[in-house]
């Protein structure tokens, strides 16, 4: 039995070598398709590993609490209206932020306000920049450290901001604006600090800290006619193994409070570590159905082979059985010449995905992730597609009766 699957290999080893260009060309499917789905994971893991090591940087005990039920589909940022995503009042307020501040083992509680509107000084920043109003415990529980100046305090004025280094080269032409004047939504304010550069826009805040300005929560507030939009709450609590329970508490606190409505997800771990951009989800998007079509083209490819091959080769499928080989013999013949097309495909998929994603990667903040499942998960795919296509062919081959089979070449 071990002889006959080495005579298998051997013989599908030179049948594919006797045509190199065909058989090289009917992988170029499997292999885009591969090479597609190798790229989107391995930035993919990427970007969400920056996130976990942020998260385990930070101890391993943060949650965050976020409007809106949790979903497992991740492309439904892509597939919901936009008027539900973007223009949606958000279910959080002041009274969850003082309720989840006192539940017991909860040290730190932030609150995260998203503003619309542009910052102007001696040049006007650019238009995505983000305006956060929070409290000071934000910079502990997310590690902002201040380059120079002071963080937000309760005991210093509200009509002063910190921002973030890049957005003081922006409006300021300096690094150095401790001091200096700006307006938001033509109100002033003065800068007390300016953060020292993070290089990290994808984190679990969803905000570019490099290019933000973060004012008070008191602040924000009188920006926004006075109410508290929150668009995200941090917590921190006194250690890990309090984290689990934390989490009961707060949903049983903001259930309450909703009026028995689960309006709200509290994230922590893994969850937080998913990747939160949505650039991300639409690569992923487009990306699948490229694969998809790719793999689908690659197998028609492959099985269009096969029968071509059976056709070209139907004389010594006659000789064969009229030695003595069984149907079996002849189908598992084909099927391991389609499935080393598949696995060669695979392979070559792989290995172009990776180059494709280090080199997408020098444009982005972060470095692709080399693990074993996306090897996996490439070779799964191409072996697949290389059986289930070449398996027509193969019981096509096997049907062949000898006799017709010699007679239609003599």
């Amino acid at each position: 039995m071990r002889f006959l699957l080495l005579n298998h290999v051997q013989n599908a080893y030179q049948s594919l070598r006797s045509n190199r260009l065909r058989s090289y060309l009917t992988m170029l499917g499997v292999t885009i398709g591969v090479a597609s789905i190798t790229t989107i994971l391995a930035l993919s893991a990427g970007a969400s590993k920056v996130v976990s090591d942020q998260v385990d940087a930070l101890g391993g005990n943060i949650a965050v609490i976020r409007p809106g039920a949790s979903t497992t589909d991740p492309l439904s940022g892509l597939t919901q209206p936009k008027t539900q995503r973007d223009f949606a009042a958000s279910t959080l307020t002041e009274t969850d932020l003082t309720a989840v501040s006192r539940i017991a083992h909860v040290t730190q509680a932030a609150p995260l306000m998203i503003l619309g509107g542009s910052v102007r000084a001696d040049s006007t920043a650019p238009d995505n920049t983000p305006i956060v109003a929070s409290t000071p415990e934000l910079a502990t529980i997310s590690n902002l450290k201040v380059e120079s100046g002071q963080f937000l305090d309760t005991r210093v004025s509200p009509d002063t901001v910190v921002i973030g280094t890049q957005l003081s080269i922006d409006v300021f032409g300096t690094e150095q604006s401790i001091g200096k004047t700006l307006t938001v939504r033509g109100k002033s304010f003065t800068v007390i600090g300016v953060l020292k550069r993070m290089n990290d826009p994808i984190n679990y805040n969803q905000v570019d800290f490099d290019s933000a300005l973060i004012m008070s929560l008191e602040s924000g507030k009188l920006l926004n006619q006075g109410i508290a939009q929150i668009q995200q709450i941090n917590i921190r609590s006194d250690s890990i193994t309090n984290l689990d329970q934390i989490i009961i508490d707060i949903n049983k606190q903001l259930i309450a409070n909703h009026a028995g409505e689960h309006d709200f997800s509290v994230l922590s771990g893994e969850q937080i570590s998913r990747p939160t951009n949505q650039l991300f989800y639409a690569i992923a998007g487009v990306t699948a159905a490229v694969a998809a079509i790719s793999l689908l083209v690659g197998g028609i490819g492959i099985m269009n082979i096969m029968l071509v091959s059976v056709a070209e080769r139907t004389r010594e499928i006659g000789i064969r059985k009229a030695l003595g080989a069984t149907n079996s013999d002849i189908a598992s013949q084909f099927i391991i010449e389609s499935l080393a097309i598949g696995i060669g495909g695979g392979i070559g998929g792989y290995i172009i995905g990776y180059l494709l994603a280090f080199g997408i990667s020098t444009f982005l903040t972060f470095d692709p992730v080399i693990n074993w499942q996306i090897a996996v998960v490439a070779l799964g795919v191409s072996t697949i597609t290389g059986t289930f296509f070449g398996l027509y062919p193969a019981f096509r081959a096997a049907r062949k009766d000898p006799i017709d089979s010699l007679r239609e070449y003599n």
